[in-house]
Protein backbone atom coordinates (compact mmCIF):
# COMPACT_ATOMS: atom_id res chain seq x y z
CA UNK A 1 0.00 0.00 0.00
CA UNK A 2 3.03 2.47 1.12
CA UNK A 3 4.69 1.88 -2.59
CA UNK A 4 1.68 1.92 -4.43
CA UNK A 5 0.57 5.62 -2.45
CA UNK A 6 4.19 6.69 -3.43
CA UNK A 7 3.79 5.86 -6.94
CA UNK A 8 0.29 7.59 -6.94
CA UNK A 9 1.44 10.62 -5.27
CA UNK A 10 5.07 11.10 -7.69
CA UNK A 11 2.83 10.41 -11.09
CA UNK A 12 0.58 13.41 -9.59
CA UNK A 13 3.55 15.77 -8.82
CA UNK A 14 4.41 14.54 -12.82
CA UNK A 15 1.63 16.31 -14.05
CA UNK A 16 2.12 19.24 -11.96
CA UNK A 17 5.19 19.92 -13.19
CA UNK A 18 3.76 19.74 -16.82
CA UNK A 19 1.12 22.31 -15.45
CA UNK A 20 3.81 24.52 -14.17
CA UNK A 21 6.43 24.04 -17.28
CA UNK A 22 4.18 25.86 -19.44
CA UNK A 23 4.04 29.28 -17.84
CA UNK A 24 7.70 29.40 -16.33
CA UNK A 25 9.18 30.78 -19.42
CA UNK A 26 7.39 33.98 -18.66
CA UNK A 27 7.80 34.07 -15.03
CA UNK A 28 11.25 33.48 -15.38
CA UNK A 29 11.90 37.01 -17.32
CA UNK A 30 9.92 38.52 -15.33
CA UNK A 31 12.78 37.92 -12.51
CA UNK A 32 15.24 38.75 -15.00
CA UNK A 33 14.36 42.25 -15.55
CA UNK A 34 13.46 42.43 -11.30
CA UNK A 35 14.60 40.48 -9.45
CA UNK A 36 17.09 37.88 -11.04
CA UNK A 37 18.23 36.07 -7.86
CA UNK A 38 14.22 35.12 -6.93
CA UNK A 39 13.41 33.43 -9.82
CA UNK A 40 15.50 30.62 -9.22
CA UNK A 41 15.07 27.34 -10.85
CA UNK A 42 12.19 28.16 -13.13
CA UNK A 43 12.53 27.76 -16.40
CA UNK A 44 15.21 24.94 -16.04
CA UNK A 45 17.72 28.08 -14.82
CA UNK A 46 19.23 27.26 -11.55
CA UNK A 47 21.62 30.22 -10.01
CA UNK A 48 24.34 27.88 -8.41
CA UNK A 49 25.89 31.32 -7.06
CA UNK A 50 25.99 34.63 -5.94
CA UNK A 51 28.25 35.60 -8.72
CA UNK A 52 25.66 34.08 -11.18
CA UNK A 53 22.89 36.32 -9.65
CA UNK A 54 24.63 39.31 -10.01
CA UNK A 55 25.90 38.80 -13.83
CA UNK A 56 22.28 38.83 -14.52
CA UNK A 57 21.86 42.25 -12.65
CA UNK A 58 24.75 43.86 -14.47
CA UNK A 59 22.50 43.16 -17.49
CA UNK A 60 19.98 45.56 -16.54
CA UNK A 61 20.85 48.75 -17.77
CA UNK A 62 18.27 50.81 -16.02
CA UNK A 63 16.51 50.07 -12.66
CA UNK A 64 13.07 51.53 -12.96
CA UNK A 65 11.54 47.94 -13.42
CA UNK A 66 13.06 46.79 -10.41
CA UNK A 67 12.34 49.62 -8.22
CA UNK A 68 8.69 49.97 -9.11
CA UNK A 69 8.43 46.26 -8.58
CA UNK A 70 9.79 47.40 -4.94
CA UNK A 71 7.49 49.66 -4.55
CA UNK A 72 4.21 47.94 -5.09
CA UNK A 73 5.13 45.40 -2.72
CA UNK A 74 6.02 47.66 -0.42
CA UNK A 75 2.89 49.91 -0.66
CA UNK A 76 0.72 46.69 -0.69
CA UNK A 77 2.55 45.43 2.42
CA UNK A 78 2.01 49.26 4.24
CA UNK A 79 -1.65 48.91 3.34
CA UNK A 80 -2.42 45.37 4.01
CA UNK A 81 -0.37 44.50 6.91
CA UNK A 82 1.14 47.27 8.84
CA UNK A 83 3.45 46.11 11.64
CA UNK A 84 2.59 49.29 13.70
CA UNK A 85 -1.51 48.77 14.30
CA UNK A 86 -3.32 46.00 14.48
CA UNK A 87 -4.60 45.36 11.28
CA UNK A 88 -7.45 42.61 11.96
CA UNK A 89 -10.23 41.96 14.45
CA UNK A 90 -12.61 38.96 15.24
CA UNK A 91 -16.09 38.29 15.79
CA UNK A 92 -19.32 36.02 15.86
CA UNK A 93 -21.67 38.37 14.74
CA UNK A 94 -23.73 39.44 17.57
CA UNK A 95 -21.66 38.88 20.81
CA UNK A 96 -21.76 39.88 24.40
CA UNK A 97 -19.36 42.06 26.44
CA UNK A 98 -17.39 39.49 27.44
CA UNK A 99 -17.02 37.67 24.57
CA UNK A 100 -15.67 40.98 22.82
CA UNK A 101 -13.27 41.28 25.04
CA UNK A 102 -12.19 37.71 24.69
CA UNK A 103 -12.02 37.75 20.71
CA UNK A 104 -10.39 41.60 21.11
CA UNK A 105 -7.84 39.68 23.46
CA UNK A 106 -7.16 36.75 20.89
CA UNK A 107 -7.02 38.72 17.95
CA UNK A 108 -4.20 40.82 19.71
CA UNK A 109 -2.55 37.95 20.87
CA UNK A 110 -2.45 36.44 17.37
CA UNK A 111 -1.10 39.63 15.91
CA UNK A 112 1.70 39.97 18.42
CA UNK A 113 2.30 36.81 17.66
CA UNK A 114 2.79 37.47 13.88
CA UNK A 115 4.75 40.63 13.90
CA UNK A 116 7.07 38.95 16.64
CA UNK A 117 8.07 36.44 14.18
CA UNK A 118 10.08 36.71 10.51
CA UNK A 119 6.68 37.46 9.79
CA UNK A 120 7.27 41.14 7.74
CA UNK A 121 10.84 39.85 6.12
CA UNK A 122 9.02 36.79 4.81
CA UNK A 123 5.72 38.47 3.23
CA UNK A 124 7.79 41.15 1.88
CA UNK A 125 9.89 38.47 0.07
CA UNK A 126 6.66 37.07 -0.78
CA UNK A 127 4.82 40.14 -2.45
CA UNK A 128 8.25 40.69 -4.50
CA UNK A 129 7.06 37.01 -5.88
CA UNK A 130 3.77 37.90 -6.34
CA UNK A 131 4.41 41.38 -8.67
CA UNK A 132 6.95 39.67 -10.63
CA UNK A 133 5.54 35.73 -10.85
CA UNK A 134 1.32 36.41 -9.63
CA UNK A 135 1.87 34.14 -6.67
CA UNK A 136 4.04 32.80 -4.18
CA UNK A 137 3.70 29.80 -1.21
CA UNK A 138 4.43 31.06 2.35
CA UNK A 139 4.32 28.01 5.55
CA UNK A 140 3.38 28.61 8.76
CA UNK A 141 4.23 26.34 11.47
CA UNK A 142 5.74 26.41 15.24
CA UNK A 143 9.61 26.62 15.90
CA UNK A 144 10.66 26.39 19.95
CA UNK A 145 7.37 27.71 20.78
CA UNK A 146 7.38 30.61 18.40
CA UNK A 147 5.75 31.08 14.90
CA UNK A 148 8.22 30.70 12.02
CA UNK A 149 7.34 31.45 8.25
CA UNK A 150 9.32 30.06 5.32
CA UNK A 151 8.85 31.82 1.96
CA UNK A 152 9.73 28.88 -0.22
CA UNK A 153 11.07 28.97 -3.74
CA UNK A 154 9.04 29.07 -6.78
CA UNK A 155 10.90 26.95 -8.56
CA UNK A 156 10.58 23.99 -5.75
CA UNK A 157 6.71 24.69 -5.71
CA UNK A 158 3.91 22.89 -7.89
CA UNK A 159 0.58 24.04 -6.97
CA UNK A 160 -2.94 22.03 -7.08
CA UNK A 161 -6.55 22.05 -6.53
CA UNK A 162 -8.99 19.49 -5.22
CA UNK A 163 -12.07 21.64 -7.13
CA UNK A 164 -12.00 23.07 -10.08
CA UNK A 165 -11.78 26.70 -9.53
CA UNK A 166 -11.48 26.61 -6.01
CA UNK A 167 -8.85 28.10 -3.42
CA UNK A 168 -4.88 26.53 -3.82
CA UNK A 169 -5.56 23.86 -1.42
CA UNK A 170 -2.61 21.16 -2.02
CA UNK A 171 1.11 21.60 -2.78
CA UNK A 172 4.08 19.81 -3.63
CA UNK A 173 7.80 20.73 -3.12
CA UNK A 174 10.48 19.33 -4.16
CA UNK A 175 13.86 19.86 -2.30
CA UNK A 176 17.75 18.53 -1.70
CA UNK A 177 19.12 17.34 1.60
CA UNK A 178 22.39 15.89 1.88
CA UNK A 179 22.44 12.24 3.23
CA UNK A 180 23.29 13.35 6.44
CA UNK A 181 20.09 16.11 7.04
CA UNK A 182 17.96 13.34 5.75
CA UNK A 183 19.09 11.14 8.45
CA UNK A 184 19.07 13.46 11.06
CA UNK A 185 15.34 14.80 9.36
CA UNK A 186 13.82 11.08 8.98
CA UNK A 187 16.18 9.00 10.72
CA UNK A 188 18.40 5.49 9.92
CA UNK A 189 15.57 3.20 9.68
CA UNK A 190 12.89 5.02 7.32
CA UNK A 191 15.40 5.89 4.45
CA UNK A 192 16.85 3.61 1.84
CA UNK A 193 20.53 2.11 1.74
CA UNK A 194 21.98 3.97 -0.85
CA UNK A 195 21.07 7.10 1.73
CA UNK A 196 22.56 5.40 4.71
CA UNK A 197 25.27 4.53 2.88
CA UNK A 198 26.34 7.88 1.66
CA UNK A 199 25.23 9.33 5.26
CA UNK A 200 28.38 7.29 6.55
CA UNK A 201 30.90 7.43 3.86
CA UNK A 202 29.73 10.46 1.87
CA UNK A 203 27.54 12.79 3.98
CA UNK A 204 28.05 16.13 1.86
CA UNK A 205 25.48 14.03 -0.94
CA UNK A 206 22.10 15.29 -1.67
CA UNK A 207 19.18 13.25 -2.27
CA UNK A 208 15.94 14.57 -3.65
CA UNK A 209 12.79 14.06 -1.31
CA UNK A 210 9.29 15.54 -2.25
CA UNK A 211 6.84 16.99 0.91
CA UNK A 212 3.05 17.00 -0.14
CA UNK A 213 0.39 18.91 1.59
CA UNK A 214 -3.00 18.27 0.66
CA UNK A 215 -6.80 18.06 2.21
CA UNK A 216 -7.91 14.81 3.67
CA UNK A 217 -10.81 13.14 2.24
CA UNK A 218 -11.23 11.25 5.66
CA UNK A 219 -10.46 12.58 8.79
CA UNK A 220 -10.90 12.44 12.70
CA UNK A 221 -12.23 16.44 13.84
CA UNK A 222 -10.49 17.04 17.16
CA UNK A 223 -7.80 14.39 17.10
CA UNK A 224 -4.75 14.01 18.54
CA UNK A 225 -3.10 11.62 16.02
CA UNK A 226 -1.41 13.11 12.90
CA UNK A 227 -2.13 10.83 10.81
CA UNK A 228 -6.19 11.68 11.36
CA UNK A 229 -6.09 15.51 10.88
CA UNK A 230 -7.76 17.61 7.91
CA UNK A 231 -4.39 18.10 6.38
CA UNK A 232 -2.09 15.58 5.22
CA UNK A 233 1.95 15.75 5.20
CA UNK A 234 3.61 12.88 3.76
CA UNK A 235 7.49 13.00 3.25
CA UNK A 236 9.11 10.84 0.05
CA UNK A 237 12.47 9.92 -0.88
CA UNK A 238 12.09 10.19 -4.63
CA UNK A 239 14.84 7.57 -5.86
CA UNK A 240 14.24 5.28 -3.26
CA UNK A 241 10.89 5.54 -3.91
CA UNK A 242 9.53 5.33 0.10
CA UNK A 243 7.51 7.38 2.69
CA UNK A 244 10.33 8.55 5.10
CA UNK A 245 7.27 10.47 7.21
CA UNK A 246 3.46 10.62 7.34
CA UNK A 247 1.90 13.83 9.85
CA UNK A 248 -0.42 16.20 9.81
CA UNK A 249 -1.98 20.06 10.76
CA UNK A 250 -5.50 21.05 12.17
CA UNK A 251 -5.31 23.95 9.15
CA UNK A 252 -3.80 24.77 6.18
CA UNK A 253 -0.52 25.58 6.57
CA UNK A 254 0.78 27.05 4.02
CA UNK A 255 -1.29 30.44 1.86
CA UNK A 256 -0.37 30.73 -1.80
CA UNK A 257 -2.22 34.21 -2.77
CA UNK A 258 -2.19 34.78 -6.24
CA UNK A 259 -2.52 38.12 -8.49
CA UNK A 260 -4.02 37.24 -11.56
CA UNK A 261 -5.12 34.25 -11.98
CA UNK A 262 -4.81 32.14 -15.21
CA UNK A 263 -7.72 30.80 -16.94
CA UNK A 264 -8.00 26.76 -15.99
CA UNK A 265 -4.58 27.32 -14.01
CA UNK A 266 -3.82 27.36 -10.49
CA UNK A 267 -1.07 29.74 -11.39
CA UNK A 268 -1.00 33.55 -12.13
CA UNK A 269 0.51 36.31 -13.40
CA UNK A 270 1.90 39.29 -11.70
CA UNK A 271 2.07 43.28 -13.22
CA UNK A 272 5.39 42.38 -14.08
CA UNK A 273 4.30 40.82 -16.84
CA UNK A 274 2.37 43.82 -18.08
CA UNK A 275 5.03 46.00 -18.25
CA UNK A 276 7.55 43.27 -19.45
CA UNK A 277 7.37 44.75 -23.34
CA UNK A 278 8.50 48.35 -22.28
CA UNK A 279 10.99 47.17 -20.05
CA UNK A 280 12.82 44.46 -22.37
CA UNK A 281 12.63 47.96 -25.17
CA UNK A 282 13.77 50.58 -22.41
CA UNK A 283 17.02 48.41 -22.24
CA UNK A 284 17.65 47.49 -25.84
CA UNK A 285 17.49 51.00 -26.27
CA UNK A 286 19.85 51.77 -23.19
CA UNK A 287 22.50 49.61 -24.80
CA UNK A 288 22.64 51.34 -28.33
CA UNK A 289 22.70 54.15 -26.05
CA UNK A 290 25.66 53.15 -24.31
CA UNK A 291 27.52 52.02 -27.82
CA UNK A 292 26.55 55.25 -29.36
CA UNK A 293 27.83 57.33 -25.89
CA UNK A 294 31.57 55.33 -25.70
CA UNK A 295 31.71 55.71 -29.97
CA UNK A 296 30.96 59.59 -29.02
CA UNK A 297 33.71 59.59 -26.28
CA UNK A 298 36.49 57.56 -27.65
CA UNK A 299 35.38 59.09 -30.90
CA UNK A 300 35.27 57.39 -34.83
CA UNK A 301 37.84 58.08 -37.61
CA UNK A 302 38.18 57.61 -41.22
CA UNK A 303 41.79 57.00 -42.17
CA UNK A 304 43.61 56.54 -45.89
CA UNK A 305 45.93 53.19 -46.56
CA UNK A 306 48.75 56.06 -47.77
CA UNK A 307 51.85 54.21 -47.49
CA UNK A 308 52.82 55.45 -44.27
CA UNK A 309 49.90 55.36 -42.19
CA UNK A 310 48.50 51.51 -41.61
CA UNK A 311 44.39 52.43 -40.84
CA UNK A 312 44.66 48.28 -39.61
CA UNK A 313 47.11 48.65 -36.59
CA UNK A 314 47.19 52.66 -35.39
CA UNK A 315 45.29 53.32 -32.42
CA UNK A 316 44.16 56.79 -31.60
CA UNK A 317 45.24 57.59 -27.78
CA UNK A 318 46.39 60.91 -25.80
CA UNK A 319 49.53 62.18 -26.31
CA UNK A 320 50.19 59.61 -29.41
CA UNK A 321 52.09 60.52 -32.33
CA UNK A 322 50.60 59.15 -36.10
CA UNK A 323 52.72 59.67 -38.97
CA UNK A 324 51.19 60.15 -42.15
CA UNK A 325 51.74 62.24 -45.34
CA UNK A 326 49.08 64.28 -44.81
CA UNK A 327 46.85 65.80 -42.08
CA UNK A 328 43.97 64.91 -44.21
CA UNK A 329 44.89 60.85 -44.06
CA UNK A 330 42.77 60.77 -40.87
CA UNK A 331 40.14 62.91 -39.58
CA UNK A 332 37.16 62.52 -36.91
CA UNK A 333 33.92 60.85 -38.60
CA UNK A 334 30.47 62.32 -37.22
CA UNK A 335 28.78 59.38 -35.50
CA UNK A 336 25.04 60.86 -35.82
CA UNK A 337 23.97 60.26 -32.28
CA UNK A 338 21.50 62.04 -30.68
CA UNK A 339 21.46 61.72 -27.28
CA UNK A 340 18.27 64.05 -26.56
CA UNK A 341 16.04 61.80 -28.72
CA UNK A 342 17.32 58.65 -26.39
CA UNK A 343 16.81 61.08 -23.27
CA UNK A 344 13.46 61.93 -24.34
CA UNK A 345 12.19 58.49 -25.47
CA UNK A 346 14.02 56.59 -22.17
CA UNK A 347 12.25 58.82 -19.62
CA UNK A 348 8.86 58.15 -21.29
CA UNK A 349 9.40 54.70 -21.12
CA UNK A 350 10.34 54.78 -17.80
CA UNK A 351 7.15 56.97 -17.01
CA UNK A 352 5.31 53.93 -19.24
CA UNK A 353 6.55 51.10 -16.78
CA UNK A 354 5.86 53.25 -13.52
CA UNK A 355 1.98 53.81 -15.08
CA UNK A 356 1.31 50.24 -15.83
CA UNK A 357 3.27 48.97 -12.08
CA UNK A 358 0.85 51.66 -10.28
CA UNK A 359 4.11 53.60 -8.76
CA UNK A 360 3.56 56.25 -10.24
CA UNK A 361 0.58 57.01 -8.06
CA UNK A 362 1.52 55.21 -5.10
CA UNK A 363 4.72 56.93 -5.10
CA UNK A 364 4.34 59.53 -1.89
CA UNK A 365 4.26 63.32 -3.21
CA UNK A 366 6.77 64.91 -2.19
CA UNK A 367 6.27 69.23 -1.35
CA UNK A 368 4.20 70.44 1.32
CA UNK A 369 2.10 68.47 3.43
CA UNK A 370 -1.44 67.51 1.59
CA UNK A 371 -4.94 68.65 3.16
CA UNK A 372 -7.28 66.83 4.13
CA UNK A 373 -9.07 66.98 0.81
CA UNK A 374 -5.87 65.82 -0.86
CA UNK A 375 -5.27 62.51 1.47
CA UNK A 376 -9.30 61.61 0.81
CA UNK A 377 -8.53 61.51 -2.84
CA UNK A 378 -4.93 59.69 -2.73
CA UNK A 379 -6.65 57.05 -0.51
CA UNK A 380 -9.48 56.69 -2.74
CA UNK A 381 -7.03 56.21 -5.95
CA UNK A 382 -5.05 53.69 -3.95
CA UNK A 383 -8.39 51.79 -3.03
CA UNK A 384 -9.36 52.02 -6.69
CA UNK A 385 -5.86 51.09 -7.74
CA UNK A 386 -5.28 47.56 -5.01
CA UNK A 387 -9.30 47.33 -3.98
CA UNK A 388 -9.47 44.23 -6.62
CA UNK A 389 -6.16 42.71 -5.56
CA UNK A 390 -6.80 43.16 -1.72
CA UNK A 391 -9.76 41.84 -2.30
CA UNK A 392 -8.68 38.33 -3.35
CA UNK A 393 -5.52 38.58 -1.28
CA UNK A 394 -8.70 38.43 2.13
CA UNK A 395 -9.74 35.35 0.91
CA UNK A 396 -6.02 33.66 0.45
CA UNK A 397 -3.92 35.22 2.15
CA UNK A 398 -4.59 36.99 5.19
CA UNK A 399 -7.90 35.02 6.56
CA UNK A 400 -6.36 31.30 6.17
CA UNK A 401 -2.84 33.20 7.61
CA UNK A 402 -4.95 34.10 10.35
CA UNK A 403 -6.84 30.94 10.86
CA UNK A 404 -3.70 28.94 11.34
CA UNK A 405 -1.87 31.18 13.44
CA UNK A 406 -5.36 31.58 15.97
CA UNK A 407 -5.07 27.42 16.34
CA UNK A 408 -1.51 27.24 16.39
CA UNK A 409 -1.80 30.03 19.44
CA UNK A 410 -4.78 28.86 21.17
CA UNK A 411 -3.24 25.04 21.32
CA UNK A 412 -0.30 26.25 23.39
CA UNK A 413 -0.75 24.74 27.06
CA UNK A 414 -3.42 22.04 25.68
CA UNK A 415 -2.91 18.83 25.07
CA UNK A 416 -5.64 17.75 24.71
CA UNK A 417 -5.96 19.93 21.93
CA UNK A 418 -2.89 18.57 20.19
CA UNK A 419 -0.67 21.79 21.37
CA UNK A 420 2.58 21.87 22.96
CA UNK A 421 2.97 21.65 27.07
CA UNK A 422 3.57 24.98 28.25
CA UNK A 423 1.80 28.08 29.77
CA UNK A 424 -1.16 29.02 27.95
CA UNK A 425 -1.53 32.03 25.59
CA UNK A 426 -4.93 32.99 25.36
CA UNK A 427 -7.46 32.11 27.89
CA UNK A 428 -10.27 29.25 27.49
CA UNK A 429 -12.80 30.52 25.34
CA UNK A 430 -16.33 31.82 27.52
CA UNK A 431 -18.63 29.14 27.39
CA UNK A 432 -21.46 31.02 25.53
CA UNK A 433 -18.60 30.77 22.60
CA UNK A 434 -19.12 26.97 22.15
CA UNK A 435 -17.92 25.79 18.32
CA UNK A 436 -19.24 29.50 16.83
CA UNK A 437 -16.75 30.19 14.20
CA UNK A 438 -15.22 33.17 14.09
CA UNK A 439 -15.46 35.75 11.00
CA UNK A 440 -11.71 38.17 10.35
CA UNK A 441 -12.90 41.71 10.35
CA UNK A 442 -10.25 43.75 8.34
CA UNK A 443 -9.22 47.24 9.67
CA UNK A 444 -5.79 47.58 8.04
CA UNK A 445 -4.96 51.22 5.98
CA UNK A 446 -6.75 49.37 2.66
CA UNK A 447 -9.38 48.12 4.27
CA UNK A 448 -10.38 51.26 5.61
CA UNK A 449 -9.79 53.01 2.19
CA UNK A 450 -12.79 50.48 1.05
CA UNK A 451 -14.82 52.60 3.40
CA UNK A 452 -14.00 56.16 2.73
CA UNK A 453 -16.62 56.84 0.20
CA UNK A 454 -19.37 55.50 3.17
CA UNK A 455 -17.41 58.05 5.46
CA UNK A 456 -17.19 61.00 2.86
CA UNK A 457 -21.00 60.34 2.12
CA UNK A 458 -21.59 60.54 6.12
CA UNK A 459 -19.58 64.30 6.00
CA UNK A 460 -21.33 65.61 2.68
CA UNK A 461 -24.96 64.08 4.29
CA UNK A 462 -24.43 66.41 7.44
CA UNK A 463 -22.98 69.31 5.82
CA UNK A 464 -25.93 69.57 3.39
CA UNK A 465 -28.47 69.44 6.35
CA UNK A 466 -26.49 72.22 8.23
CA UNK A 467 -26.85 74.61 5.48
CA UNK A 468 -30.18 73.68 4.89
CA UNK A 469 -31.10 74.20 9.01
CA UNK A 470 -28.82 77.83 8.74
CA UNK A 471 -30.70 78.35 6.09
CA UNK A 472 -34.39 78.47 8.23
CA UNK A 473 -34.91 74.69 7.61
CA UNK A 474 -33.95 73.45 10.85
CA UNK A 475 -36.36 70.15 11.18
CA UNK A 476 -34.72 68.82 8.32
CA UNK A 477 -31.91 67.97 11.58
CA UNK A 478 -34.88 65.40 12.72
CA UNK A 479 -34.10 63.02 9.74
CA UNK A 480 -30.62 62.44 10.91
CA UNK A 481 -29.82 59.81 13.32
CA UNK A 482 -26.54 61.91 14.12
CA UNK A 483 -25.92 59.08 16.95
CA UNK A 484 -25.51 55.98 14.15
CA UNK A 485 -23.56 58.74 11.74
CA UNK A 486 -21.05 59.27 14.00
CA UNK A 487 -20.92 54.81 14.72
CA UNK A 488 -20.54 54.63 10.60
CA UNK A 489 -17.57 57.14 10.44
CA UNK A 490 -15.61 55.92 13.71
CA UNK A 491 -16.35 52.33 11.98
CA UNK A 492 -15.12 54.12 8.77
CA UNK A 493 -11.96 56.13 9.51
CA UNK A 494 -10.89 52.76 11.62
CA UNK A 495 -11.13 53.98 15.40
CA UNK A 496 -11.15 51.69 17.88
CA UNK A 497 -14.24 50.77 19.13
CA UNK A 498 -13.22 51.95 23.29
CA UNK A 499 -13.02 55.45 21.59
CA UNK A 500 -17.29 55.15 21.73
CA UNK A 501 -19.27 54.30 24.46
CA UNK A 502 -21.90 50.86 23.70
CA UNK A 503 -25.95 51.44 24.53
CA UNK A 504 -25.12 50.09 28.30
CA UNK A 505 -22.43 52.70 28.63
CA UNK A 506 -23.75 55.25 27.01
CA UNK A 507 -26.85 54.69 29.27
CA UNK A 508 -25.51 54.80 32.18
CA UNK A 509 -23.50 57.92 31.72
CA UNK A 510 -26.79 60.38 30.23
CA UNK A 511 -28.33 58.71 33.46
CA UNK A 512 -25.50 59.71 35.69
CA UNK A 513 -25.39 63.32 34.09
CA UNK A 514 -29.05 63.40 34.32
CA UNK A 515 -28.94 62.68 38.02
CA UNK A 516 -25.58 65.39 38.84
CA UNK A 517 -27.60 67.98 37.17
CA UNK A 518 -30.60 67.35 39.27
CA UNK A 519 -28.53 67.43 41.97
CA UNK A 520 -26.83 70.41 40.86
CA UNK A 521 -30.38 72.46 40.15
CA UNK A 522 -31.48 71.24 43.41
CA UNK A 523 -28.27 72.62 45.29
CA UNK A 524 -29.11 75.99 43.32
CA UNK A 525 -32.61 76.19 44.15
CA UNK A 526 -31.79 75.35 48.09
CA UNK A 527 -28.92 78.38 47.46
CA UNK A 528 -31.62 80.66 45.98
CA UNK A 529 -33.74 79.69 49.25
CA UNK A 530 -31.29 80.28 51.89
CA UNK A 531 -30.09 83.49 49.80
CA UNK A 532 -33.59 84.66 50.00
CA UNK A 533 -34.23 83.47 53.85
CA UNK A 534 -31.22 85.44 54.68
CA UNK A 535 -32.04 88.47 52.91
CA UNK A 536 -35.48 89.10 54.67
CA UNK A 537 -33.91 88.11 57.82
CA UNK A 538 -31.49 90.50 57.46
CA UNK A 539 -34.48 92.98 56.55
CA UNK A 540 -36.40 92.21 59.49
CA UNK A 541 -33.19 93.06 61.82
CA UNK A 542 -32.92 96.74 59.88
CA UNK A 543 -36.54 97.32 60.78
Amino acid sequence: MSEQRVDQHLRRLSSLRAERNRHEHVWRQCFDHTYPELGDGLGGNSLTDAGTAQTKKAELLDSTGTDAARLLASSIMSGMTPANQVWFAMDVGEETDEERRWLDHAAERCWEEIHGSNYDAAKFEGLLQIVNAGWCVLFCDEQDGRLQFELWPLGQCFLGQTRSGGPVDMLYRCFQLTAEQAVAAYGEDKLSDKVREDAAKNPDAKHEFVLCIAPRKVYAAGSRMPQQLPYESLHIEVNGKREVRESGYHEQPFVAPRWTVLPGSPYAIGPVSNALPTIRQLNALLALESVALARAAAGVYVAEDDGVLNPRSVRVRGGSVIVANSVDSIKPLPTGADFNVTLSKANEMRSEIRRLMMADQLQPQDGPAMTATEVHVRVALIRQLLGPVYGRFQAEDLAPTIERVFGLVYRRGRPELGGRPGPVDIDDAPESLGDTPFRTRYQSPLARAQKLEDVTAIERVMGIAGAMAQAGKPEVLDMIDSEEALRLAADGLGAPAKVLRDEKALKAYRDQRAESQNQQAQAEQQQQIQTMAAEAAFSRAAA
